[in-house]
């Protein structure tokens, strides 16, 4: 066996979006040397997924231990890419990604979603703005999802997610909001109701429109405060993808799962 790690990101055709993630994944330190490819689902020309899964396999990788660095396990990207690794037989939802070709054992891992990495990335992000805590609460905004299944997957992610970032922080409250199915401005009336002070933080991995444009726009005439700082840059990612490996390395050796493919 010679396991390898296949990091899988959207891509973007902004090179600094894509800079951000080969940094954070540049300071990555495994307890032991593993061949290691970062991929992109689309946009980002000679760094694609089957360019990935080549580059492991040249390297006489037998098994694949793919990272999903996705925020949610309701992304309809991380089922469409798990069913084009071989990962899972059909897709939840149609999709026009094909089948990769890959010799290698699949192993698919999961998300962001609630790890207490990210609990801290986001409350990291977001202490800047925070001057009364018994008197402050924390919104969190994610994409979401309008389809059924993966809007739940959202859901109990982000609600989870927000509990904690209310312990880490300290802060009074916390909440969670989605694009879509949007309920953004309806979520900061109810907490300014209860005589909160809203901060607002995008659980995005980075910057762009969504953090520039869309969230900014469901807030349009409501009192908040909100910096847009997205989850990267920052140093906790090369540890929760160093933890990821770690456990599916466990797994692995220890005969506890079986691989995906």
């Amino acid at each position: 066996m010679n396991p390898g790690v296949l990091i899988i990101s959207h891509g973007s055709r902004d090179t600094s979006w894509v800079a951000i993630v080969d940094e954070g994944v540049s300071e990555l330190s495994l307890r032991e040397e593993l061949p290691v490819a970062v991929s992109f689902l689309e946009l980002v020309d000679g760094r694609s997924i089957q360019d990935g899964i080549d580059t492991l396999e040249r390297q006489d990788v037998t098994d694949i231990l793919v990272i999903p660095l996705f925020v949610s396990s309701g992304s309809t990207h991380v089922d469409e890419i798990a069913y084009a690794l071989g990962a899972k037989d059909e897709p939840e939802k149609e999709t026009e990604l094909a089948r990769f070709r890959v010799t290698a054992r699949i192993h698919y891992g999961s998300p962001v979603d609630d790890d207490p990495d990210i609990a801290v990335m986001a409350w990291d992000k977001l202490r800047e703005l925070s001057i009364n805590p018994t008197r402050e609460m924390i919104l969190l905004v994610g994409h979401g999802s309008a389809h059924a299944g993966f809007r739940q997957r959202w859901e109990r992610g982000m609600s989870s997610l927000a509990e904690r970032v209310c312990r880490v922080s300290g802060i009074a409250a916390a909440d969670y909001a989605l694009l879509n199915p949007d309920n953004v401005g309806d979520k900061v009336r109810h907490w300014r109701k209860q005589g909160y002070e809203v901060l607002v933080a995008p659980i995005f991995l980075s910057e762009g429109y969504f953090t520039k444009n869309a969230i900014p726009g469901k807030l349009e005439g409501l009192t908040y405060k909100y910096n847009g700082r997205t989850l990267l840059p920052h140093p906790l990612l090369p540890h929760w993808i160093a933890a990821r490996v770690e456990e599916m390395l466990n797994n692995l050796r220890g005969g506890e799962g079986e691989p995906n493919r």
